[in-house]
């Protein structure tokens, strides 16, 4: 039977193709953690776990207190970081105090359960940044069975720099 070299160089064609294809995917998925990697550290944007921001966070000033959310903005806590979540909340006082959450990259305002109108309590510490005393939360408690956490009380982690796995068990249901 006479062989078909025009059918033979094709096939030869197309699994040269097939290789080389699989040979780019496999360095592409070998670099994807390398790149994700530096992409994450490159994204912190001065929200790193000893960042001059959360440096301020001191468990001595823990403190609690009860209010109203009148407002929900993004703010920039310190030149150079990337925008914040925050909320302006009107306290028994009717005095206005700004709670800084956490990053916006990390906060989504429009999914985090929290609203204007909502009466809520907060768990936290105070700081001062640029003369101003802000109050940086760590939790943010309404009604009975609502919590919105975002650092540990006790040091002031914040959850945005956590692994997946530590993440996971600070929001389990307990």
């Amino acid at each position: 039977m006479p062989c078909n070299p025009k059918k033979e160089d094709r096939m030869n064609t197309h699994l040269k193709a097939a290789l080389c294809a699989l040979l780019v995917l496999t360095a592409a998925m070998t670099a994807i953690p390398r790149i994700c990697a530096a992409q994450e550290k490159q994204d912190m944007g001065g929200w790193e776990t000893n960042s001059p921001y959360n440096q301020l966070y001191s468990p001595v000033e823990r403190d609690e207190f009860k209010g109203v959310v009148s407002d929900i903005r993004e703010v920039v806590p310190l030149s150079g970081m990337s925008p914040a979540v925050a909320l302006v909340i009107l306290d028994s006082g009717s005095e206005l105090i700004t709670v800084h959450l956490g990053p916006r990259w990390f906060i989504d305002p429009g999914r985090m359960g929290i609203k204007k109108g909502d009466k809520v309590k907060i768990k936290g510490a105070w700081a001062e940044i640029n003369g101003e005393d802000i109050f940086m939360a760590s939790k943010v408690k309404k009604g009975d069975y609502f919590e919105f956490k975002v650092r540990l009380t006790q040091d002031g982690t914040p959850f945005w720099t956590m692994t997946p796995e530590e993440f996971a068990r600070e929001n389990a249901p307990r």
